[in-house]
């Protein structure tokens, strides 16, 4: 499946090989921010951060279809179960053109976005 090598990445917690997985203007649809993130080095300060914030982090599920796959997540953040969705776009090389994150419930995903937040502010990326 096309999205094998992202699903072993993630479960590892090891994206450094991004130019293997991501096109250079690969678009991040995150699930807390309304604004698109664009490119690969954004999007790895992003999953980083997210391998960091999210525990017990596992994939449920994996379905595929053409050049589109969706893998279903559970996870914790602090306090808060988590449960959420990768849908990854393939371009015709295989790699991921782009990423939309899905989570719920809304009290994940708020505290999510606070994790997310104090550690890239932490790190001074925002």
């Amino acid at each position: 499946m096309l999205s094998d090598p992202f699903r072993q990445a993630a479960e590892a917690k090891d994206f450094s090989k991004m130019e293997d997985l991501f096109t250079e203007s690969v678009v991040f649809r995150s699930p807390v921010v309304f604004k698109a993130y664009e490119g690969r080095d954004a999007l790895s300060v992003l999953l980083s951060t997210v391998s960091e914030v999210f525990e017990d982090f596992r994939y449920t599920d994996q379905v595929e279809t053409g050049n589109s796959a969706v893998l279903v997540f559970k996870a914790r953040v602090g306090e808060r179960e988590v449960e959420g969705a990768d849908f990854l776009y393939f371009d015709e090389t295989g790699q991921v053109e782009e990423m939309m994150v899905m989570v719920r419930p809304l009290s994940g995903a708020m505290a999510l976005a606070e994790a997310m937040k104090a550690r890239l502010e932490a790190a001074g990326v925002i």
